[in-house]
């Protein structure tokens, strides 16, 4: 990992990473949670700004902060960063869920694997979450523009493929459609679609919002091999984010997923 977090830290002064709205005074964050011991990892577009600042944009400190900056490591810029440094932002990453997570975000999501009987707050049975870009951007992936997230892709699309290879994660669970259009574009992958009907959005007229399943299997990331292939379970709905994403639906979701890496571990050896 250590090497991976390495070669994240001095991508941050690519230049083309400085016209892509990423918080550059921010750690890459490569995993929340200990990757190491997941065999469960949920995917979502990269880590949300209220990771380093609060409402207000001021940078989180003390007992608040969640990520390393150049300010809490001590350093002028990232060239600058050692072995220590490293560590320390491995450290964070790993016991991210001990110290002040973000669980206005996490929390759903956790009650949609929840039924695997992992989650990011077991010690015994960690799961993790990870993201398609390592890099925090001061607004939403939706706001960035699309050649900012095309920059982003190219920078950082084998971030996952490092970080997969050489982890026991054997499910990987996609949160959105975007998760699932982005995955698909840097494995060059198609996962299978299904319409789901009890998936569906129910809205005051017409006929609601479909809800669809993706299954696949990768063995590949942006030109990374993986040592063994991974399986894919994604949703279209954005369990945080998407308007109207009931508890009937999410019930939904979380019994498939549930069933589905029953079959996976039954199957792996």
């Amino acid at each position: 990992m250590l090497q991976t977090i390495e070669t994240l830290v001095k991508r941050l002064d690519h230049p083309s990473l400085s016209q892509s709205n990423v918080i550059s005074w921010g750690c890459p964050v490569p995993s929340f949670g200990d990757i190491s011991k997941a065999k469960i990892a949920t995917l979502g577009l990269n880590p949300s700004n209220r990771e380093f600042v609060d409402s207000s944009g001021t940078e989180l400190d003390g007992g608040l902060r969640r990520f390393h900056t150049l300010r809490s490591l001590g350093l002028r810029r990232w060239a600058n960063a050692k072995t220590k440094h490293l560590s320390m932002i491995n450290d964070a990453c790993r016991g991210y869920f001990a110290h002040n997570p973000y669980d206005l975000w996490f929390k759903s999501l956790d009650e949609i694997i929840s039924g695997t009987k992992t989650s990011f707050y077991a010690a015994s049975a960690p799961a993790c979450h990870l993201d398609l870009i390592p890099y925090a951007t001061l607004c939403k992936w939706t706001d960035l523009s699309v050649r900012q997230r095309s920059t982003l892709l190219e920078v950082a699309g084998d971030t996952l493929g490092l970080l997969l290879r050489d982890s026991p994660v054997r499910l990987l669970i996609l949160n959105g459609q975007t998760v699932v259009g982005n995955l698909e574009r840097i494995t060059g992958a198609s996962f299978e679609k299904r319409a789901v009907r009890q998936w569906t959005l129910p809205r005051s007229t017409g006929m609601g919002v479909s809800g669809h399943a993706y299954t696949g299997r990768i063995t590949e990331i942006a030109g990374i091999r993986l040592k063994r292939p991974v399986t894919i379970l994604g949703y279209n709905h954005n369990i945080q984010s998407s308007f109207g994403v009931t508890k009937e639906v999410k019930n939904s979701i979380r019994s498939w997923i549930s069933r589905t890496a029953s079959e996976v571990f039954h199957e792996s050896p």
